[in-house]
């Protein structure tokens, strides 16, 4: 199975590039699973005003033999150009806006390997009174090279309690291999902003 993170950011940006990144988001979204492809939001960070964000990373997924993920990465990587009135100036002039859109291949990037988690069995808390208790069927995960930690006790069953405790501890551990690159990426992202505006792979207009 391939996978890919991808970094949406409004780099230094004004807040009509935060409301951006959120709708640049949702369509990636959209276009994504109607391609049947798998993408979830690993973190997210709002900006000032409701229903921005200031910059979001997600992962990607196709199943093997498939071979959409390429063409999808390659539509919308690089710099995206919105075209829309600003929301929040009124009288404001400018109308074109632009958020970067950065992909980065897991397999280079985020090093998971299961030898380095621990498991533990605990007991379940709650809602559910003391039958919720009776049982150790919780799973906490630790990386225990990083000491992230995960909780899982969704499930009645501790099988299905690992596999998600196991789900949720890699995306974690993806999400934090990659800040560090990603805050880099950002900055240099900002720096070549007003090169890049020129040269947008995708240019969209909102009529709002």
């Amino acid at each position: 199975m391939n996978k890919s993170i991808i970094q949406v950011t409004a780099g230094r940006g004004p807040a009509e590039c935060t409301r951006v990144v959120a709708k640049v988001v949702e369509l990636m979204m959209k276009d994504a699973r109607r391609q049947g492809l798998d993408i979830q939001v690993l973190e997210s960070k709002k900006g000032d005003l409701k229903g921005t964000l200031l910059s979001a990373v997600l992962l990607i997924k196709e199943e093997k033999g498939a071979k959409q993920l390429d063409a999808f990465v390659k539509e919308w990587r690089g710099t995206v150009q919105w075209i829309a009135e600003s929301p929040y100036r009124k009288f404001h002039k400018r109308k074109n806006w632009f958020v970067g859109v950065e992909v980065f291949d897991v397999k280079e990037q985020a090093k998971w390997d299961l030898k380095d988690v621990k498991l533990e069995s605990c007991r379940a808390s709650g809602p559910g009174g003391q039958h919720v208790n009776k049982v150790e069927t919780a799973v906490r995960g630790t990386h225990l090279p990083s000491g992230i930690q995960v909780l899982a006790m969704d499930s009645r069953s501790q099988l299905q309690n690992k596999q998600l405790c196991l789900e949720r501890l890699e995306a974690k551990f993806m999400s934090w291999q990659m800040e560090q690159l990603l805050a880099r990426r950002q900055d240099q992202w900002q720096e070549h902003n007003e090169l890049e505006r020129g040269r947008a792979v995708k240019v969209i207009t909102d009529k709002l």
